[in-house]
């Protein structure tokens, strides 16, 4: 019986262990650290929202449902770890010597809650007691001071994606940013939209990590996707780099450095399969008769092209080879809204297993 009981002490204090280490992951540790408890929580809510996107017939109803996810999945983190903390305590408290497994329950119950409806005996279960009061005022302690945090970088996010719609219309594209640069600001500008979004990018590499909850917290408007605004960026930087026939920028490709670099940490931390070094000549899912399309719609606008097609394809190819695996997965990992060259054609999402080991 006592081997019994030092078995549930010790597991039980495993339990409260890790589900600390796993608040501290979600909530403290500012890099990258994926938690198997949080993973079975946001999967397991995948599920079941997928499940209501059946009966959805447009996207504009599912983009409403999709919209509760990632707040939900905040809130639930933190029952599932209060009730992760009771039942560790319940063991330790049973393995102190309570008569039963409910006046185990009672007990942690009241300490976690901080209830003080269930008086404590001695000095080790009054020190327990003590203790797990004191995780579960913590716990609920870091979620408020999370929540600040975490939409104040959404803010940041969106903003950059709400103006990027004046610059490349709703869903963003490419062709049609490059196209009202020259209209309006003239070619010369899009030198300062790359220094803005490489700094996009940098932030969303940081936030995006770290606070990684942000990745599924969907725009204000459902025509507005953080993927799809990166996908616009990248793809105009990639098509001025490769065919518009003005002096080179190598801001443009800074830009794209910054982008499919923050693309792919985003994707390192969901998992998700890619080519960290892709050859110039492997395919994307972008068409040569596609970039031939939109070749055509500068050409008739009068943007500056270079003369060789041929070339500037294979240019072009070169530049979005980098990110194109990346984008289409975040776009389905999001859910995102049709887009020109992203949301349009992207790849189903299949969670990796619960327990992984880091790249």
């Amino acid at each position: 019986m006592l081997i019994l009981r030092v078995l549930f002490f010790v597991l039980g204090l495993v339990i409260v262990v890790g589900t600390l280490l796993s608040a501290v992951r979600t909530f403290v540790l500012p890099r990258a650290a994926p938690d198997p408890i949080v993973r079975v929580v946001f999967r397991t809510l995948r599920r079941l929202f997928e499940l209501s996107l059946r009966r959805s017939r447009s996207y504009a109803e599912r983009d409403r449902v999709m919209a509760f996810f990632a707040p939900i999945g905040l809130l639930t983190l933190l029952p599932v770890w209060l009730a992760l903390v009771q039942v560790g305590y319940m063991g330790m408290f049973w393995a102190l010597g309570l008569g039963s497994w409910f006046e185990a329950f009672h007990l942690s119950g009241s300490s976690l809650l901080t209830l003080g409806f269930a008086g404590v005996e001695g000095l080790p279960q009054t020190i327990l007691a003590f203790s797990e009061a004191t995780i579960g005022l913590l716990l609920v302690a870091l979620l408020i001071a999370y929540l600040p945090t975490l939409y104040a970088a959404f803010s940041r996010r969106e903003a950059a994606v709400a103006l990027l719609e004046v610059r490349a219309g709703a869903p963003p594209s490419a062709v049609e940013m490059i196209k009202r640069f020259y209209r309006i600001h003239g070619l010369d500008r899009l030198s300062e939209q790359w220094r803005t979004w490489e700094a996009w990018f940098v932030d969303i590499e940081e936030s995006h990590t770290a606070l990684a909850a942000l990745v599924v917290f969907r725009s204000p408007q459902p025509d507005h996707s953080w993927v799809t605004a990166a996908g616009a960026v990248l793809d105009a930087a990639s098509l001025t780099l490769s065919t518009v026939d003005i002096p080179h920028d190598p801001q443009a490709a800074l830009c794209i450095r910054a982008g499919y670099v923050a693309l792919h940490r985003i994707a390192d931390f969901f998992s998700i399969p890619y080519d960290p070094n892709p050859k110039p000549s492997d395919p994307i899912s972008v068409t040569q008769e596609e970039f031939d399309a939109a070749y055509d719609q500068l050409a008739a606008q009068g943007v500056p092209l270079k003369p060789d097609r041929d070339q500037a394809w294979r240019d072009f190819a070169g530049w979005r080879v980098n990110y194109d695996t990346v984008l289409l997965a975040l776009a389905g990992l999001t859910m995102a809204p049709d887009a020109p060259w992203s949301g349009d054609r992207a790849l189903r999402y299949r969670p990796p297993p619960i327990f992984r080991q880091n790249k």
